[in-house]
């Protein structure tokens, strides 16, 4: 029997996602997120620029080809900071104070041990992987030494991010985005010295990036342990909960395994693309840093309906999961549409500030024609899963995008790709909006079925299939 208490304890950074105002509630939750988002690519976006403008395109090469492969090894794990979120978001909704602090710690718990076993796989695996992925001998050892020294902070990058997903699941996006701005200027701070001043390379903007990352981890939780009520953190209180791990493991590890689907079908694209040479992989890199500001854009959003859903659902007012969901869906159309046109219209000039190599901003124009147009279909796409897994379904979007983005994707690249006339680097980037169209519109039928359901419903468990 868990324990109801009449009241939760709120503060001026939590928001009521269950009572008033759904669109300004939404703004008010989602500008934060956006802001963190823009923020946290245009401090990876200066790493970048900083390595490509001083160290050589080799070197930027070296950094963008590890992207594939540190999405990969850590989706998992950030998956199951989504599975807290949820779990906290619902319990805080059914006003469950005491499962809450037991989602709170066990989540904590999970951060340390997902962040010790991946530095192990980073540090001892990166060479073999980066090998078994075709980087070109010429950026290799340059890839190897980045990677090995990012790994050093995922321990750091874990507390983090799940830390800020219990502080979203209360409806506080402000901390983590001051955390997060803070890191980042040290970030920048830091790759100057190293890469300009000390002729570090790619070590320097490793090294720069690990030591913010500790920053933002100190910081949020120094925030956690500061709170009253339920959301607090108290180190001595820090174990695993048999029920809330379970329930963790449920609905963020479907989450996990779906960013290891589209990770494994994006390190086998960029291995692809690693096989047309390292001037393709640098303006392959930097095209991609660049669409990341649209992506982050439109992921607050997604955010933004996984904690208005699991709140929600938790609180019973399904009508209002709907109203959400369809404000979320409008407001990455604006933001996909508008940003990825600007975008596509100015990449040349975009492009410049990456590279100055006539090629490089070749090879990327070409990666931002097929891409940045169409790119709300993807933000399309993951509002309608934060959604379904806001209301505990999370297996269903994961076997979705299973079939309907990895599938199609390898399916993709093992065909059309391997005729002599499709054989190009546009064909690469074909894949990606159609594997979104296919799977956004078969996300749309699963949620407009469970949607039907739940209305009907006066009793539905927290976490469903």
């Amino acid at each position: 029997m868990k324990t109801v208490l009449p009241n939760q304890r709120a503060n001026r950074y939590t928001i009521d996602m269950c009572n008033g105002p759904i669109f300004k509630k939404m703004m008010l939750f989602a500008v934060p997120l956006v802001f963190s988002g823009v923020l946290q690519l245009f401090f990876n976006a200066a790493d970048i620029i900083v390595v490509g403008k001083f160290a050589g395109d080799n070197s930027l090469a070296a950094v963008g080809s590890t992207t594939s492969l540190v999405n990969l090894l850590i989706s998992i794990f950030l998956g199951l900071s989504v599975g807290a979120n949820v779990l906290a978001g619902k319990h805080w909704g059914a006003k469950q104070n005491d499962a809450v602090s037991k989602t709170v710690h066990t989540a904590m718990s999970l951060s340390l041990y997902s962040g010790f076993f991946l530095t192990i796989i980073g540090v001892f695996g990166a060479r073999q992987i980066l090998i078994w992925m075709q980087t070109p001998g010429e950026v290799l050892e340059l890839a190897v030494t980045y990677l090995r020294i990012y790994f050093l902070g995922t321990t750091a990058n874990m507390i983090y991010n799940y830390g800020a997903a219990l502080l979203r699941a209360v409806g506080d996006t402000k901390r983590p985005f001051y955390y997060l701005l803070f890191a980042g200027i040290v970030n920048v701070v830091l790759n100057l010295i190293l890469v300009i001043v000390f002729k570090l390379g790619v070590a320097g903007v490793g090294l720069a990036t690990v030591i913010s990352q500790v920053i933002s981890a100190v910081l949020v939780l120094r925030c956690l342990m500061r709170e009253s009520g339920s959301i607090r953190l108290v180190l001595r209180k820090l174990h695993f909960d048999r029920e809330s791990f379970q329930q963790i493991l449920w609905i963020g590890l479907p989450s996990g395994l779906q960013g290891v689907i589209f990770a494994v079908s994006n390190v086998v694209i960029q291995s692809s693309v690693n096989s047309f040479g390292e001037t393709v992989i640098a303006g392959n890199s930097a095209a991609a840093n660049l669409e990341g500001f649209i992506y982050l854009s439109m992921v607050a959003f997604y955010q933004t309906t996984i904690s208005f859903s699991s709140q929600n659902f938790g609180a019973r007012n399904y009508q209002r999961i709907n109203s959400t969901f369809l404000l979320a869906e409008m407001c990455v159309i604006v933001i996909g549409l508008s940003m990825g046109i600007a975008m596509w219209l100015s990449s040349r000039q975009l492009l410049g500030i990456y590279s100055s190599s006539p090629e490089v901003i070749a090879a990327g124009m070409i990666r931002m024609k097929y891409i940045c147009v169409t790119y709300f279909l993807c933000g399309m796409m993951d509002v309608t899963t934060g959604a379904l897994r806001g209301i505990g379904y999370s297996v269903t979007p994961m076997l979705v995008s299973l079939i309907g983005a990895c599938g199609l994707r390898l399916l993709w690249l093992a065909t059309v790709f391997q005729q002599e006339k499709y054989h190009t680097v546009a064909t690469i980037y074909l894949s990606y909006p159609i594997s979104w169209t296919v799977t956004l519109a078969v996300l749309l039928l699963c949620f407009t079925i469970v949607q039907r359901k739940n209305l009907r419903s006066t009793s539905l468990p927290l976490v469903a299939f």
